[in-house]
């Protein structure tokens, strides 16, 4: 309802009794093609965007997803080729990245990932805890650091941004949309809260889980170090 509508019925419903209120609310409504809804309804917040409501629904597709479309590891980085610095040119990342993952609104690189490797450190002296891991079939110059919590950084959006179908066009706003990638971290947080990180060290693992490399006004891209928000680490 327009708030001059709105206006228009407040006015109804001072100037008539409240019966031939009711009535003339319904004819109006009638002709103006909207519902009536009653005034103990109004302000409800039936329309309120749930977050946790939403990742509930989406969450196992988007580790079906993830389990099911990633691309191993070891190969978009032997495609990335970055210099022995860990360096690559934002043209030839831009290649790889059509090819393996989506570049986003905001020119960054996702990825949907996998990959098993051996567990080289543990770094559990912040709250954004990482393990390193030397994955199988690649020896370049890349760095690989999985999150392992118990926090996440809270501009991290890997897992909402490479799965594919969880689009900003399909929420009323930035703040929604945002309130998304936080809520899917707190599952991926869930996960990690089963694993015993700081047993870890020397241990073989398959990690399948999403990454972003930030391109946005660069033309040099460092990809030294790469970090994974995992959906799933499984000792082996």
């Amino acid at each position: 309802m327009s708030p001059r509508t709105a206006g228009a019925t407040r006015k109804v419903r001072t100037a008539l009794p409240p019966v031939l209120a009711a009535v003339a609310a319904c004819v109006l409504a009638w002709a103006l093609g909207f519902t009536v809804v009653p005034i103990d309804q109004a302000g409800a917040g039936s329309d309120a965007f749930d977050p946790g409501a939403y990742v509930d629904g989406a969450w196992e597709e988007i580790v079906a997803t993830i389990r099911d479309d990633s691309v191993d590891l070891a190969e978009i980085l032997g495609a990335i080729a970055p210099n022995a610095d860990g360096q690559v040119q934002k043209e030839a990342l831009v290649a790889v990245t059509e090819r393996y993952g989506l570049v986003t609104p905001g020119e960054a690189h996702v990825y949907k990932v996998r990959f098993s490797g051996t567990v080289t450190a543990v770094d559990l002296d912040s709250s954004l805890g990482t393990i390193g891991v030397a994955i199988d079939g690649y020896d370049g110059p890349v760095r690989v650091q999985v999150y392992v919590g118990p926090r996440i950084p809270s501009d991290e959006s890997s897992v909402r941004d490479a799965v594919g179908f969880i689009e900003f066009g399909d929420f009323r706003d930035q703040t929604e949309y945002g309130k998304v990638a936080s809520e899917i971290n707190g599952r991926v947080r869930a996960v990690l809260a089963t694993i015993d990180a700081a047993a870890l060290q020397g241990a073989t693992v398959t990690v399948h889980g999403a990454m972003t490399i930030r391109t946005f006004n660069l033309v040099v891209i460092d990809v030294g170090v790469v970090r994974i928000v995992p959906v799933a680490i499984e000792r082996t």
